[in-house]
């Protein structure tokens, strides 16, 4: 069974910044990928950033390039995501993803088998 647990969420003013991590129990990170997605109130759940074994490959949504680190490791299986430069529309609900994504499929969430309950990201002053 696999099992994705987010950590890291919390308050932070304009322009501080923040580290998620996700724990991947049951999936073999370096075998697959991973993501982030987030989901503000009444809208989308879209994609952050995504990983293929053990930061070889990374991707990042253009809203976030610049700010956004996606990392791994794979002796942990776990996924990391360092914010900086945080602005209020980064608010919103973090999940990690994990699954088999295709490229075509990379970024969107139907490309994830499994999901993390989720961790609220504020961004307020």
């Amino acid at each position: 069974q696999v099992q994705l647990v987010e950590s890291g969420g919390g308050l932070v003013q304009p322009g501080g910044s923040l580290r998620l991590s996700c724990a991947a129990s049951g999936f073999t990170f370096s075998g697959g990928g991973m993501a982030w997605f987030r989901q503000a109130p009444g809208k989308e759940r879209e994609f952050v950033a995504a990983i293929r074994r053990s930061s070889s490959n990374t991707y990042s949504a253009d809203s976030v390039k610049g700010r956004f680190a996606i990392s791994g490791n794979s002796a942990k299986n776990t996924v990391y995501l360092q914010m900086n430069s945080l602005r209020s529309e980064d608010t919103a609900v973090y999940f990690c993803a994990a699954g088999y994504p295709i490229s075509s499929s990379l970024t969107s969430p139907g490309g994830y088998r499994y999901w993390g309950q989720g961790t609220q990201v504020t961004v307020s002053s």
